[in-house]
C-alpha cells in the first residue's frame, strides 16, 4: 500500500508500511510471529455460570429443538379453526386453563382453552387468538374474526432444529452465548485453558506507583497498563516485579518468566542505547529473535522472538509505544494462541474532522477521539495534537487509534481513515 487509496472497508491485514527501508512492516511481523506459535490447547470443562469470558474449545451442536414444544406467544385462547363454521360471531365454551410450566394437554372438539404466554399449545389446536380479540363470557368466549392458521403459536424447532450448530469454537462466551446454551439445556461447556502471560518491566528508573521516588526515577506506568489490558477471563496474568537494567538479573527474570508462561512480555531495553540489554539477554537464555525494528510509529523498537516454548514480545519502554504495540500486534498474537476466532481490536472507518500531517516512511497509529456522526451519517474522528510516545495524559483522552499509511504526507478533512477501537 504505497498510494493513498479510497477506503470503503477496513483492511484486515495491510498496514501500508511496505516502503520503509530496512524495517519490518507490521503485517509481515505478525505473520512471522504467528509462524512461531500455535494454539495453547488444553481443554477444561466448566459449569456454564463459571465460563463467562472464556473461549469455547470446540463446536457445539444443539441436543434439542428450540422451542422445545409448541407454545403460545401471548395471553389468549387456543382453538381449532374447523370449529368456526359459517359466519361469525362464534361462541366456544372454555375447556380449561394452561399456564407456562403446565404439562401439555389436548383440546376438546368444539371448545377453546385459556392459555397464558409460554404455555404449551394443546393438541388439536391450530391457532391462538389474543385475549383482546374476544369477548369473555362466564364460561365461554365470543369472537368476531377468524384468526390465521398458526396465529401466535411458536412452533417447536422454529428457532433451532435438533443437531444444528449452536456456537463455533473460538468464540468468547458472553451473555448472548450463555442464554443460547442455557436454553438448549447445556450446563457444562468445554473451554480452552487460560493463556498464561508474564509481564516484566525493566529499567533502573522504575518505581511502583505509590512508592517514593529518588531523583531521576519515575513511576512504572507500563505494568499497570498491561495488567489492565490483559484483564480478560481467558488470560492468566503473571506480573513480575520491575527489574533493573542489569543483564544477569534480567536473564534470571526472563528465564523464570519463560518457564511459567505462554507469552513473556517485556517493556524497555529493546532499543539501541547502552542500557538496552534485552536482545543479548534473550540470546543468553537460549531464545531466538525473529523480528526487530518495525516500520510503525510509535513502536519501532518492538521485538518478537521465542524462548523455549514461550513467545517473547519486547515492547518499547515509552508507555504510549508499549500501549500501541500491544494493541496492534500483541493482541493479535495472544488471541491466536488462546484459540480466538477473531483476534485484535475492532476496526472501523471514519472521516477526519481536521487535516493531519505525517512524515512518510512508517505507518503511524495516532491516538484519536471519535466524535459521533455528521449530518450525512458519516462517523467522525479527530486525531489528538502533539502526539508523542511518552504522553500518557493524551493517551487517556483517546478512544481509538487512527492508522495513517506510510507513504502519505497529508490527509485532508473528510478523508476516510481506518480506526482501531480501544476497549482497554
Amino acid at each position: 500500500m504505497t498510494l493513498h487509496e479510497v477506503l470503503d472497508h477496513p483492511d484486515p491485514v495491510a498496514c501500508g508500511c511496505d516502503t520503509a527501508q530496512g524495517l519490518v512492516p507490521v503485517d509481515q511481523a505478525i505473520a512471522r510471529a504467528l509462524a512461531l506459535v500455535s494454539c495453547v490447547g488444553g481443554v477444561e470443562t466448566l459449569p456454564l455460570a463459571d465460563a463467562t469470558g472464556r473461549i469455547l474449545a470446540q463446536d457445539l451442536l444443539s441436543p434439542v429443538a428450540l422451542p422445545l414444544f409448541d407454545n403460545t406467544a401471548m395471553d389468549g385462547y387456543a382453538l381449532c379453526l374447523d370449529d368456526l363454521a359459517g359466519q361469525g360471531p362464534w361462541v366456544l365454551p372454555l375447556a380449561g386453563r394452561v399456564c407456562a410450566g403446565d404439562a401439555p394437554t389436548s383440546l376438546e372438539h368444539g371448545h377453546a382453552m385459556r392459555l397464558l404466554t409460554g404455555a404449551p399449545v394443546p393438541a388439536g389446536a391450530d391457532a391462538v387468538i389474543a385475549q383482546e380479540r374476544v369477548m369473555r363470557l362466564p364460561e365461554a368466549i365470543s369472537l368476531q374474526q377468524r384468526p390465521q392458521q398458526g396465529a401466535h403459536i411458536r412452533r417447536c424447532g422454529d428457532d433451532l432444529s435438533r443437531g444444528a450448530g449452536l456456537l463455533a469454537a473460538g468464540r468468547i462466551l458472553g451473555a448472548r452465548e450463555a442464554a443460547l446454551l442455557a436454553g438448549a439445556g447445556i450446563g457444562y461447556v468445554p473451554v480452552v485453558r487460560r493463556l498464561r502471560v508474564a509481564i516484566l518491566c525493566s529499567g533502573n528508573e522504575l518505581v511502583a506507583p505509590g512508592q517514593p521516588l529518588a531523583p531521576g526515577q519515575i513511576w512504572d506506568a507500563n505494568q499497570a497498563m498491561l495488567v489492565a489490558a490483559l484483564d480478560q477471563p481467558w488470560i492468566m496474568r503473571l506480573a513480575l516485579p520491575a527489574c533493573p537494567d542489569d543483564p544477569a538479573a534480567l536473564c534470571d527474570a526472563v528465564r523464570m518468566a519463560a518457564a511459567q508462561a505462554d507469552i513473556v512480555i517485556t517493556t524497555g531495553g529493546v532499543s539501541v542505547g547502552d542500557e538496552d540489554h534485552m536482545a543479548r539477554v534473550i540470546s543468553d537464555v537460549g531464545g531466538q529473535i525473529e523480528v526487530m525494528q518495525l516500520a510503525m510509529k510509535p513502536g519501532k523498537p518492538l521485538s518478537i522472538g521465542q524462548i523455549g516454548n514461550a513467545l517473547w514480545l519486547g515492547l518499547p519502554g515509552n508507555p504510549v509505544a508499549a500501549f500501541v504495540t500491544w494493541h496492534v500486534v500483541g493482541q493479535v498474537l495472544a488471541g491466536h494462541m488462546a484459540g480466538l476466532s477473531e483476534t485484535g481490536p475492532a476496526k472501523l472507518l471514519a472521516a477526519l474532522a481536521a487535516p493531519i500531517q505525517h512524515k512518510p516512511g512508517r505507518c503511524e497509529y495516532r491516538p484519536a477521539q471519535m466524535l459521533g456522526y455528521d449530518a450525512r451519517g458519516v462517523r467522525q474522528v479527530r486525531c489528538l495534537e502533539g502526539a508523542g510516545s511518552h504522553r500518557i495524559a493524551q493517551l487517556a483522552q483517546a478512544d481509538a487509534l487512527v492508522l495513517i499509511p506510510s507513504a502519505l504526507e497529508h490527509m485532508a478533512c473528510g478523508d476516510l481513515v481506518e480506526l482501531l477501537v480501544l476497549n482497554a
